[in-house]
């Protein structure tokens, strides 16, 4: 899994700042839409940078290409974002579902192209479903109450990084298991480490 879906810590971390966007989005419903909207174009920014540094500099990633466009994405929203900052909720609203249509649809299409080489891409593939989840809602009614839209972005961000921390504690734990066992090959006489 590790040669598809990148580094464990880069989708630890990228899991977390999800869980913990949507702790406080849940915690805080009443903060303004705006406000709320900044701090995900905070957040895309960031998992969008993450992304593309390690579309660049992982040399183990098979498939840079996804990694890249996801974080692109998330480069381009986090810019339109900041850029204009004077542009409705509604525009910024707009934004987001865009970025969730994008990233997620493109999560999903990995996922079920990687089905025969890869376990665990379901978690892969849900999460893109809760983005492309989240895309619909925002398309649909991008006017709805604040807090319903507080609400639904909160759930979605703390269910894709449950399901981000998941992929990379898979990942850890495969990069373990491999390491131990050419470690345990290593130590039989005529093996070498490969």
């Amino acid at each position: 899994m590790r040669p598809y879906v990148g580094n464990g810590k880069r989708l630890a971390v990228h899991g977390i700042a999800a869980v913990l966007f949507g702790v406080a989005t849940l915690a805080w419903p009443g903060i303004t839409l705006w406000a709320l909207v900044v701090l995900w174009g905070a957040f895309a920014l960031v998992d969008g940078l993450t992304a593309l540094s390690a579309a660049i500099g992982d040399r183990l990633l098979v498939h840079r290409g996804w990694l890249a466009f996801w974080g692109a994405s998330g480069v381009v929203a986090g810019v339109v974002t900041f850029l204009w900052p004077s542009i409705t909720a509604l525009a910024l609203l707009v934004v987001i579902a865009a970025w969730a249509l994008v990233v997620g649809g493109s999560r999903v299409v990995f996922a079920v192209s990687m089905r025969d080489r890869l376990q665990g891409t379901w978690s892969i593939a849900l999460g893109g479903a809760f983005l492309v989840l989240l895309g619909v809602i925002l398309a649909v009614n991008p006017g709805a109450g604040a807090i319903g839209i507080t609400w639904a972005i909160g759930w979605m961000a703390l269910l894709f990084g449950t399901l981000e921390l998941w992929v990379a504690s898979a990942v850890r734990h495969e990069s373990h298991t491999s390491t131990a066992s050419r470690g345990f090959r290593a130590s039989q006489p005529g093996h070498a480490v490969g």
